[in-house]
């Protein structure tokens, strides 16, 4: 249910300077102060980090833990069944803990040997364009917060579960993160808002929510599919459509809501032919004859 540089918390300072995390009145933790306090806490963290330096410990409290706990068991159930090969396989090769909420300098550490990523701490806006073009560089933006402990299984907000079980154990497989760095690239090449626009659609509908064709059945291997323990039991049901460049650019899509819509590539070399292909020689002439 996410895109990566679309929060639905702004993150402000007020009139002293400190950081405040500004939740909208329908989240979990709106009538929480204490959960308002680390959010802008964590928050602070982002704002303060330096790149090049270690990634600033989140002191997660045990009921922030326990979430963790809760989401990353439901979660592992499914993506057994749900999930494709590749990511399983990244997800063996990452190993990330599942009795307690990882530090992103943890994932890092785990993460770079495996593929080159690394992860750096966002407090919240992230502009499209250092988004996606950092990916060039094996570098990924990530909150560092987790969703209300009142509602474990739901997040109206890209959280840490999303950013690292999400994208994490993608990009630990080769090839997936292979995909990344294209789409980096791709977003440094390209120029106006509007080329810029389609290279992030076609990553939304690939990365965050893609579905791949395997042992005769569709699997998920979007992250925003995978994170999500509601979601992941209803994309099967969804309009799922060929793989389509100018019909993924042209789409338009909710980030609230489950994604009706969705596109199948028939295996890892289609999608790495079709999409790869695309974002390794895109430019704004090429991406304005698809539109």
């Amino acid at each position: 249910m996410f895109e990566e540089g679309q929060y639905l918390a702004p993150v402000a300072q007020d009139a002293d300077g400190e950081v405040v995390v500004q939740l909208s009145r329908s989240h979990p933790g709106f009538a929480d102060p204490a959960y308002q306090a680390r959010r802008n806490a964590i928050a602070a963290l982002a704002t303060a980090y330096v790149p090049g330096s270690p990634v600033p410990v989140a002191e997660y409290t045990p009921a922030e833990h326990e979430v963790w706990r809760i989401i990353s068991r439901e979660l592992d159930v499914k993506h057994r069944k749900y999930a494709v090969r590749a990511y399983l396989d990244g997800k063996e090769r990452l190993d990330l803990p599942s009795d307690r909420v990882p530090q992103l300098q943890q994932v890092s550490d785990r993460l770079e040997p495996l593929t080159g990523f690394r992860y750096r701490p966002a407090a919240g806006l992230v502009p499209l364009r250092e988004f996606y073009g950092t990916l060039a560089d094996s570098r990924f933006y990530s909150t560092q917060y987790i969703r209300h402990h009142t509602v474990p299984l739901y997040t109206p907000e890209p959280d840490v579960v999303h950013e690292v079980i999400g994208h994490a154990n993608a990009l630990a497989a080769d090839r997936f993160a292979a995909l990344y760095r294209l789409a980096g690239q791709a977003a440094r090449r390209v120029e106006s808002a509007e080329a810029l626009e389609f290279v992030s659609k076609v990553f939304w509908f690939t990365m965050e929510f893609g579905v791949m064709s395997e042992d005769g059945e569709p699997k998920a291997y979007g992250a925003g599919i995978l994170s999500s323990y509601g979601e992941i039991e209803e994309f099967r049901g969804m309009d799922i459509r060929p793989l389509d460049l100018t019909a993924m650019g042209r789409t338009t899509y909710d980030i609230t809501t489950y994604q009706d819509v969705l596109f199948e590539a028939e295996s890892m070399e289609h999608l790495e032919d079709v999409v790869g292909g695309f974002w390794e020689s895109c430019d704004d002439d090429s991406i304005a004859a698809l539109t």
